[in-house]
């Protein structure tokens, strides 16, 4: 719906702008958009959440159709760019349940474990989904101690290494030391409830290695993000 509808108005301005069509409200409102670099409202209407400026937001999408044209072209891929993903809720459930289908376990006793890793991974896990492309928001996470930690001076948004969701019964289910982090699609940190019972920007809660206590991350404001702002 988003690509025939950027489509279509762009077309559609092209024409109003021979004289061949009208220019009507929201040719004109698309016109000044793309004038002074805002993403136009009539896409927005049809978009996922982003905050980006139209340069940022056209590269992030032309990123977006890449990575599942090839996906269409060479197969499922070994690790997932997540931040890409419309409806990232979905993606998430349905790696919940191949494992519920696979071991034939109801989907409310799955749940993710959340793994560091250093290099990027040669196979697909057998359990879960190896993803990328999230960054963390009032701290870092550091390679060294393999936990978080204070945010580098003037550096604001730093990227999370390439992370296993693994898919687990909750019964066997570990819980090391951790932050409950939550995850969200853009840095705004609200949305609405969608037609799915989802909101529209929270995804989940992502358990980071941490020994510190939870609310020494809270007053930092620590938040996962699938995208920044440029």
């Amino acid at each position: 719906r988003l690509i025939v509808i950027v489509r279509a108005s762009l077309a559609n301005l092209k024409k109003a702008i021979k004289g061949l069509v009208v220019m009507d409200a929201d040719l004109d409102a698309l016109a000044n958009a793309l004038m002074v670099g805002q993403r136009p409202a009539i896409w927005m209407k049809r978009s996922y959440p982003s905050l980006k400026p139209l340069s940022g937001y056209v590269s992030d999408l032309f990123a977006r159709l890449k990575f599942f044209q090839t996906w269409i072209d060479t197969g499922i891929p070994d690790t997932f760019w997540v931040s890409g993903f419309f409806f990232t809720q979905a993606f998430l459930t349905g790696a919940n349940q191949n494992f519920a289908r696979r071991n034939k376990i109801p989907i409310d006793f799955v749940d993710f474990k959340f793994h560091m890793l250093t290099k990027t991974p040669e196979k697909p896990p057998e359990a879960g989904v190896h993803v990328y492309g999230l960054f963390l928001e009032g701290a870092r996470y550091n390679q060294s101690t393999g936990e978080l930690d204070e945010s580098e001076k003037k550096v604001l948004f730093t990227e999370l290494p390439m992370m296993w969701f693994e898919a687990c019964n909750t019964d066997t289910l570990e819980h090391d030391p951790h932050y409950n982090c939550p995850l969200y699609k853009e840095s705004a940190r609200r949305g609405v409830l969608a037609t799915t019972g989802h909101s529209s920007n929270f995804v989940m809660f992502v358990k980071l290695p941490s020994t510190r206590a939870e609310s020494h991350w809270v007053k930092r404001g620590l938040a996962a993000l699938c995208q920044l702002d440029d």
